[in-house]
């Protein structure tokens, strides 16, 4: 299995450091941006098994983002998480009308960042394999 791929975006250098630190010492790739037009430069560059985002930050905001990102990338089944300090119940189900988008509540330790991504790939391993897409019949020309 490759090494799984995490995009990180916060406009705190000290979270996004922290985080970053470690989730790279549990073996993950970790890319960082400082907003949402940063995010998607590096979605352009290599699409993340998991995008964690902060709702509130200047320039591009997490809101704002994570509809962008499946827009652009519908075929890519990443998970996105999306973190607040704010606890207002418009912002925990805006993360919910999103598919496969969970809420997460700041302060967030790194160990619970970590166990949940833990649970989220586990869950992926668990899971039936897809079906193979129809394929043509090979022909034959002579």
């Amino acid at each position: 299995m490759s090494q799984r791929h995490i995009l990180l975006v916060d406009d705190e250098p000290h979270v996004l450091r922290v985080l970053r630190l470690a989730l790279e010492r549990e073996g993950y790739s970790v890319t960082t941006a400082s907003d949402g037009h940063a995010a998607l430069a590096c979605m352009a560059e290599r699409l993340p098994d998991v995008l964690i985002s902060d709702i509130q930050m200047d320039g591009m905001t997490g809101r704002e983002l994570c509809p962008a990102a499946r827009r652009t990338y519908p075929d890519h089944p990443f998970l996105i998480l999306v973190m607040t300090s704010m606890t207002a119940l418009d912002e925990r189900n805006w993360a919910r009308e999103l598919p496969n988008t969970e809420f997460l509540e700041k302060p967030l330790s790194p160990r619970q960042l970590v166990a949940r991504l833990s649970r989220h790939f586990a869950a992926l391993a668990l899971a039936p394999a897809p079906a193979p897409a129809d394929q043509p019949e090979p022909r034959h020309v002579a």
